[in-house]
């Protein structure tokens, strides 16, 4: 599950960019922001001469993947609280009584 229902919509590098800041801007702490925004950034930085489309979709691709992960591990109450069940788990092989 991509982090923004937006995802399947990045196409190019500055959709790409505008679309990971929107990302951020979920995360909980400020502190935890400034870091990736400041990733975010320079991984721009560095790939800002690439030119071979083929390339490009895959540093997009995995920039999607790598912040659909982030936004997983920083937001875990919130996908757990979509994800809860009120029923409590049976224990197999045991028997109760």
């Amino acid at each position: 599950m991509a982090p923004l229902p937006s995802a399947e919509l990045v196409q190019n590098s500055v959709q790409l960019y505008r679309y990971l800041l929107r990302c951020c801007k979920q995360l909980p702490e400020e502190n935890i922001r400034q870091h990736y925004r400041h990733a975010i950034r320079q991984s721009f930085k560095v790939h800002a001469d690439e030119d071979d489309p083929e390339r490009i979709q895959q540093i997009i691709k995995r920039a999607i993947e790598d912040a659909d992960w982030v936004m997983d591990k920083k937001l875990p109450e919130v996908s757990n609280k979509n994800s809860e069940s009120t029923e409590v788990p049976q224990h197999k092989g045991r028997k109760n009584g």
